[in-house]
């Protein structure tokens, strides 16, 4: 799992997720059942056309963060590629649409629903009854029943990421023909729409050797548009080609390869032509867009003649070429770098950049475990200092993206549970936040005790300079401390253009360092902010931000940088300490080893279940440690964990959407984790590849995506026009 938690939606619900909330407050009720549906922020650009626009064959090349370790999607190392493969390749019951709501597929379904609910619920599938496997055998009750046996937590031997909603299963049977699948529950179960999907054959789920090992690697039955034709390890590729058994519309494409390619050789790879399609980030982003005005045309090296390494170095730098690479290169070596960068720049020409808002939102993680956050006061403090627009802003403003601060928890705009609860803990207030921190016995100028300087934790603290944050020891730097020189470790300076603002954190995998991004040198302090660091009982008021440094991890580091701001205006200072992506999210974040933290979490059409164990109460475990399943804020209630267990064990959808928004107020008030924005989603794709990019919500439709054809057109994008 990577440090901005984005994952797949099955090991979100198998695995356990995220943060929490606790606060003996008065219930507080969710939105009226009046209330207008909310829409999502932003729309798909995927340059959609008719499928009679779409010419028929070629091979898309699709660039992925890595090679998926596992083709099982509910094994805990599935990742975002096995997600992918198993959209591509498997069957579905239910599939999001545009607003990220579960619909029927009428590919593999022609209805399913509630026909009991006394004295058990039981639920009809009634199946298309053209779905067939790849070797030939019908889809049927045989598959469900042996899924359901596999992931209802009953047997130990199977080596499942997640049981939820298998283990309220009482019995699956045959209905009143093949083509029927009758689900009977033990219990009610309100998220029954999100079971079977992806559904896997009962030769993957038969056994525990089957489920373990045997589709890891090879998935030899499907019953998709396309099937897994190879998985290349040599390559790093994973080779999709048409399925000749798909009984719905011929996939328009003889294939697609998921080839893996780091975040950092993503504009390389387009441009050279090793991918077509890949989640790109600001810069990149930038690069192609510049591409398509021209950008480059003012080189130095336009016109001949010698220009000075000096010009040289500063043209190189401020179109964003690799700073480690450029910084000190002699003219030889800046001349061939702005070569290639040129030759890439004409070769991007052929690519567009389409983008929306991914199904996931980026927050501000405080744990409450111990320490200072764990007062209530000093969390609320720390959440009303911030102010949440300006933060949107700062990421999506520069990408022309619309910038709403996430008013939910357990859902984002155009989702049935969508609802902004934020009012529940309050917007920016400096007095409020001072207030909250008085009360709390925290006081301008009191005596603090002297303190030696920490290492940076785990591993980290061992790193050489190059691993190290701007100007600090052992990867720490102290926001308000502005009197030093801070570069980074290499005497680089962060831009300040918002090139980099695109994705939080590495996106699911990623190598390397990025430079960290902190609080602007010798930024004054804004008006009405503390005069002085706070203190009490002999100790400052300072928190310690752990942040990644990895590809990708640009926009994290800047905003933190913004936070650390907002928060020294009312006297909290930071620390912020930087460490490896490897260690981010294992040794920090999972550990509770950090009091303020940025990560990202998918958003679900199913938080009842989902979200459950992100904020979930930490328990005490058999073996005397806590379980916090993914609640890394360590912060909880019992009547949250009340809501949940009703929200998920109501037949009644609209109840259920309340108690999920009465569950997500009583999170806001507990301040354990603060939503800052919905992630931008931004995609390079080649520009004759239709139906395929920036997806926001909805799931792809693989069978649609393939080449225009000549001649045809297409429509302008919502977000373009």
């Amino acid at each position: 799992m990577s440090h901005d938690g984005v994952g797949s939606r099955a090991v979100l619900r198998a695995t356990a997720f995220l943060t929490a909330g606790a606060l003996a407050v008065p219930l507080l009720a969710g939105c009226g059942s009046d209330e207008k549906a909310s829409r999502p922020l932003a729309g798909q650009d995927i340059a959609q056309v008719t499928r009679a626009k779409v010419a028929q064959g070629g091979t898309m090349k699709w660039a992925v963060d890595a090679l998926p370790e596992t083709l099982n999607a509910y094994q805990a190392d599935a990742d975002a590629g096995t997600t992918r493969i198993a959209q591509a390749t498997l069957p579905s019951m239910f599939q999001l649409d545009a607003n990220g709501r579960p619909a029927v597929n009428p590919a593999y379904l022609e209805s399913a629903k509630v026909i009991e609910t006394e004295p058990r619920q039981v639920v009809l599938y009634k199946l298309n009854q053209q779905a067939v496997w790849s070797d030939g055998r019908e889809i049927g009750a045989a598959d469900f029943v042996a899924q359901w046996r596999a992931l209802s937590g009953k047997d130990s031997a199977y080596w499942t990421a997640r049981n939820a909603g298998y283990d309220r299963i009482a019995k699956i049977e045959r209905g009143a023909s093949d083509l029927q699948v009758r689900v009977t529950f033990s219990r009610p179960y309100a998220d029954w729409k999100s079971l079977f999907s992806p559904l896997y054959p009962k030769d993957v789920m038969g056994t525990p050797d089957a489920f373990n090992d045997g589709a890891r690697r090879k998935l030899r039955t499907t019953a998709g548009p396309f099937k897994v034709e190879k998985v290349d390890t040599a390559a790093k590729d994973i080779v999709l080609t048409r399925n000749p058994r798909w009984w719905g519309q011929p996939a328009k494409l003889d294939g697609i390869t998921l080839h893996t390619v780091p975040r950092d050789d993503r504009a390389a790879a387009l441009a050279d032509g090793t991918v077509d399609v890949a989640d790109v980030d600001a810069a990149d982003a930038g690069r192609i867009g510049g591409a398509a005005g021209g950008a480059g045309t003012g080189s130095p090296l336009v016109g001949g003649g010698k220009t000075s390494a000096k010009k040289l170095r500063s043209w190189a730098l401020a179109h964003g070429l690799e700073r480690g690479k450029v910084a000190h290169a002699g003219q030889k070596k800046l001349r061939k770098a702005i070569t290639r960068y040129l030759e890439e720049q004409d070769a991007l020409r052929s690519f567009e950049v389409r983008k929306s808002l991914e199904p996931a939102y980026t927050q501000l993680a405080l744990n409450g475990s111990g320490g200072v956050l764990a007062d209530e006061r000093v969390r609320r403090a720390v959440a009303r200092a911030l102010d949440r627009k300006e933060l949107a802003r700062l990421v999506l403003t520069p990408l022309g993206l619309p910038a709403e601060p996430v008013g939910s928890h357990l859902a984002l705009s155009g989702q049935a549970a969508y609802a902004d609860n934020s009012g529940a803990l309050g917007g920016q207030d400096t007095k409020e936040a001072q207030a909250l921190l008085a009360d709390a016995g925290w006081v301008a100028g009191g005596p603090v005790k002297a303190e030696k300087t920490g290492e940076a934790a785990g591993p980290e603290s061992a790193k050489d300079d190059e691993d190290r944050s701007e100007g600090g020891k052992d990867g720490e730097y102290i926001v308000g401390e502005d009197d030093k020189n801070h570069d980074d470790g290499d005497g680089k300076h962060e831009r300040g253009d918002g090139r980099h603002l695109a994705q939080d954190g590495k996106q699911y995998s990623g190598q390397g360092g990025a430079p960290g991004a902190y609080a602007p040198k010798g930024t004054a302090a804004p008006a009405g902010a503390v005069n002085g660091p706070l203190a009490k009982d002999g100790q400052a008021l300072n928190l310690r931000f752990v942040l990644p440094t990895g590809a990708g991890s640009q926009t994290l580091n800047t905003v933190a940088g913004r936070i650390s701001a907002m928060l020294e205006r009312v006297g909290i200072r930071t620390t912020v300490v930087k460490v490896s992506d490897e260690s981010y999210f294992k040794d920090h974040i999972a550990a509770g080893d950090f009091d303020l933290a940025l990560y990202s979490w998918p958003a679900s059409a199913f938080p009842a279940t989902d979200a459950r164990p992100i904020f979930a109460k930490p328990a005490p475990a058999a073996d005397g440690s806590v379980n916090v399943e993914q609640n890394y804020t360590r912060v909880g209630t019992d009547q949250v964990d009340q809501l949940f267990d009703q929200a998920a064990s109501t037949l009644d959808e609209e109840e259920s959407r309340d108690l999920i928004r009465k569950a997500d107020t009583r999170i806001w008030a507990a301040a354990g984790s603060i939503p800052l924005y919905q992630r931008p989603q931004l995609v390079g794709v080649r520009k004759t590849l239709v139906n395929v990019g920036a997806f926001g919500f909805q799931t792809p439709v693989y069978e649609d995506m393939g080449f225009l054809k000549k001649g045809a057109k297409v429509a302008p994008s919502p977000s373009k026009s």
